[in-house]
């Protein structure tokens, strides 16, 4: 598979999307293993842009790996920087079905509310939560958000 090829101003964008972040795939003294590539490609496929550190201290081999890399998961060189290489791979996009029939709305929760009196049997509520609302640990109902509070001097003005 070919890699990737970029203008420098979109590989100038993606090294500042990466500069930021931290390395994902660590390549050790085995080299680049089966296993390895494996990872990169599950990265790659996650995350779209990645960094790869190789703990080899020979440039020439880094350099090699990185283009082997490159080419052969379908990606895009952004920078090779000390042991660092950073990749990308534009994210595949996965169908989502909608559920038409799904909607958000109110839910029914069973709560047992237990007596204080001893040898009573609690007592079983069905509770109703609207979307905006939440049921609290001890079996109540409360606002999932609090109204935002307005100052006087704004509700004066309205």
């Amino acid at each position: 598979m070919p890699q990737i090829q970029l203008t420098p101003a979109q590989r100038k964008e993606h090294r500042s999307e990466a500069h930021h972040l931290d390395p994902v795939v660590m390549i050790g003294n085995d080299g680049l293993t089966a296993n390895v590539k494996k990872e990169i490609d599950a990265a790659l496929s996650a995350h779209g842009l990645i960094k790869v550190r190789v703990f080899s201290d020979d440039r020439v081999a880094r350099e090699s790996l990185y283009q082997s890399i490159t080419e052969e998961l379908n990606a895009a060189p952004i920078q090779h920087i000390g042991k660092l290489l950073v990749m990308w791979r534009p994210k595949v996009e996965k169908e989502r079905t909608v559920d038409e029939d799904r909607m958000a709305g109110p839910r029914d929760f069973k709560v047992l509310k237990y007596s204080k009196r001893a040898g009573q049997r609690p007592e079983v509520k069905t509770l109703r939560v609207l979307g905006n609302q939440r049921l609290t640990a001890g079996g109540n109902v409360k606002r999932a958000k609090p109204k935002p509070q307005t100052s006087i001097k704004k509700r004066s003005q309205t």
